[in-house]
């Protein structure tokens, strides 16, 4: 283990507490929810693919909506099937990214998920080699995550429990992605909380502003030092990066688009495969069979991962502007509307997957949209599961006989319906 790689996981530990509780990110962000919508779901897939209202509505939720600077005043549409999820996800003429700006004018926050064709294709290609899967399972593990999981490990070999959500979930994706831009310890766990702030929600605008500068400033302060110092990192990768837009000559990405590109990077990566990976570790814990299971066969870690995120997909919903009028599963959706697509739903539609509401290592495998579907399906989806896939295996060749706590308060599933997790993940280690 390098001393750099256990800088990354000796930082402040009261923040992980602050920045990795489902529960409570869900409480910040205003759209908790205390009852398991898989019921509400299946209930309202079997009236029909879609339905007319959000997606909250639909489900008998309180109103609560990620993008309600948009939304307010227009219709919404609820998608519910995994055949009219996946037109609307490849619809990418009639329905709009848009639905995610969150500036005024043409300042985009997150870059290419708030894009549309041509211009999403073009900074996509220009990005999107750093995250193929060969990459992903080389240069990603070799670089970061092999020694990121090691240093973990470590630090959990002289104990006999450990809370598995904040002692290796939290800390492997957000320590990964920080390392791969160029911050450390501390720095990484800094940069987390101002970009959460920045996306609003109790915090207040205050806090958020504040929140806004200080990630602006770090990100600005790593590219001036790439320019002056490149290293093997994503920043200085990106400085000689070049796209070609439609009529245009092809170029370097501008500072703004690699800064917003590393906001996008460092929210996407350190705040979703966390949530996925308490997941997995749970659905294979739970019943002691599975644990076994993938233990004797290495090679069921990674179809626990794909039915984890068929099973339950840490973000259960993505919504789209409707620009022109279009047709989903049979309805008319007038432009100006907004669809909400329930992925959570889609990935349990008993026309396509038997049993969905199981969770089977054995299923024949199937696409699921866990990471969403089309031109806009998860860009970093190959680190996620590099990051699952070392820390699982890392788990099993040292703690053989880890086990859910019994001691402890059983984990369940919590947060909202545009974010889920694992509530805790107490365990034996030995």
């Amino acid at each position: 283990m390098s001393g750099q790689a256990a800088g990354f996981v000796t930082a402040d530990e009261a923040a992980y507490d602050e920045l990795y509780d489902v529960r409570t990110e869900a409480m910040h962000s205003g759209n908790y929810i205390d009852v398991d919508p898989y019921p509400l779901m299946n209930a309202a897939r079997e009236r029909g693919a879609v339905h007319k209202g959000f997606l909250r509505e639909v489900l008998g939720l309180p109103p609560f909506h990620r993008s309600r600077q948009v939304t307010e005043g227009r219709q919404g549409y609820s998608v519910l099937t995994f055949a009219a999820a996946e037109q609307a996800f490849r619809d990418n003429v009639r329905l709009s990214n848009r639905i995610y700006h969150m500036t005024p004018g043409d300042a985009k926050f997150l870059g290419i998920l708030e894009m549309d064709e041509p211009e999403h294709f073009a900074q996509r290609k220009a990005l999107q080699s750093l995250f193929i899967k060969p990459r992903a399972v080389g240069k990603w593990r070799d670089r970061w995550i092999n020694d990121i999981v090691k240093a973990i490990i470590a630090n959990l070999e002289g104990s006999d429990r450990a809370e598995l959500n904040m002692a290796l979930c939290a800390r492997v994706p957000v320590h990964t992605i920080s390392a791969a831009v160029g911050l450390r310890g501390e720095e990484a766990l800094t940069y987390r909380r101002a970009l959460v702030a920045s996306m609003g929600g109790k915090f207040g605008p205050e806090r958020q502003r504040e929140g806004m500068i200080t990630a602006e400033r770090i990100t600005r302060e790593q590219i001036a030092l790439r320019r002056k110092q490149p290293g093997d990192d994503i920043i200085s990768w990106l400085l000689e990066a070049e796209v070609e837009m439609v009529d245009e000559p092809r170029r370097h990405l501008t500072e703004d688009e690699i800064a917003t590109f590393c906001r996008l990077l460092l929210l996407a990566g350190g705040g979703t495969t966390w949530r996925q990976m308490g997941i997995v570790l749970f659905a294979l814990l739970d019943e002691r069979e599975r644990w076994e299971a993938v233990k004797a066969d290495r090679g069921l870690v990674e179809p626990a991962i794909q039915e984890s995120m068929r099973w339950n997909p840490n973000n259960p919903m993505f919504s789209r502007l409707v620009v022109a009028d279009a047709e989903i599963g049979g309805v008319a959706i007038p432009a100006g509307s907004v669809v909400d697509i329930c992925l959570s739903a889609a990935n349990r539609d008993p026309s396509r997957w038997d049993n969905p509401d199981v969770y089977d290592l054995h299923r024949p495998f199937k696409q699921h949209i866990g990471f969403g579907m089309g031109v806009h399906m998860c860009l970093g989806r190959n680190v996620a599961e590099s990051e699952m896939f070392v820390a699982i295996n890392a788990l099993m060749d040292h703690f053989p006989a880890m086990r859910l706590d019994p001691d402890q308060p059983r984990p369940f599933l919590t947060g909202g319906l545009e974010q889920r997790g694992i509530s805790s993940l107490p365990v034996l280690l030995r």
